[in-house]
């Protein structure tokens, strides 16, 4: 085995992240119809202050908060309540992409697994758990929980020290964005894997591998 820790991203790498089914299911329990021209008009919102978080220009409160700021005026609904029932409703519609399980079934009995995600707290444990993977991974490490997201270093050399581990070429990390997952990952002087899902990498962001499905994941480490 090429590698004795793998670390990977969560949302568009191990889960599907359908944040319009999510986005619908939550309103349904408000009687809205939530069409796709309301999801528009939420992402306007929701995109840029992603790039804020994740350059630590707000904390995660801020972005929870905001997104939904404007449906909570309409519905009389604080927006702390709409964000937490969003982080519910998609932990029923994220489920384990295609190959995911298979891949680390085999990976999980070869290396250790952890899991850095800029994604929140209260949606990565009841997903683990309600998909059966809660076992697989030695460790979630949450930007939420820290006050740093990836692309930021810190957050990756917070999961080697929770971890102990020493020497940072054991260690490859697996994601689905270039900016956060692969950027942060060689800051942080580790190798990494960007899964493509066959887009071209127009950045200046070089990963150390590139593969297109989670399943060529295993010619990599193997």
């Amino acid at each position: 085995m090429k590698y004795s820790w793998i670390f990977f991203d969560a949302d568009e790498t191990l889960f599907s992240f359908n944040s319009f089914a999510g986005l619908q299911k939550l309103f349904s329990q408000y009687q809205i119809d939530f069409t796709s021209q309301d999801y528009d008009e939420f992402q306007r919102v929701n995109k840029p202050l992603w790039v804020q978080y994740q350059n630590g220009e707000i904390s995660a409160r801020q972005l929870q908060i905001t997104r939904f700021a404007n449906w909570a005026a309409k519905l009389q609904e604080s927006p702390e309540t709409l964000n937490s029932n969003y982080l519910i409703a998609m932990s029923d519609v994220c489920k384990p992409l295609e190959g995911v399980i298979e891949t680390l079934d085999i990976l999980v009995k070869r290396a250790k697994l952890g899991i850095i995600t800029n994604g929140f707290t209260e949606l990565q444990q009841i997903r683990l758990e309600k998909n059966g993977l809660s076992d697989y991974f030695q460790f979630v490490t949450v930007s939420e929980q820290l006050g740093i997201a990836k692309p930021n270093p810190q957050i990756f050399q917070y999961s080697l020290d929770k971890m102990n581990i020493q020497d940072s070429k054991q260690v490859l990390m697996v994601g689905d964005s270039l900016e956060s997952d692969i950027l942060g990952g060689k800051n942080a002087g580790l190798d990494t894997c960007w899964l493509s899902y066959q887009r071209k990498n127009e950045t200046e962001i070089k990963p150390t591998y590139s593969i297109n499905k989670f399943q060529e994941l295993l010619n990599i480490v193997l």
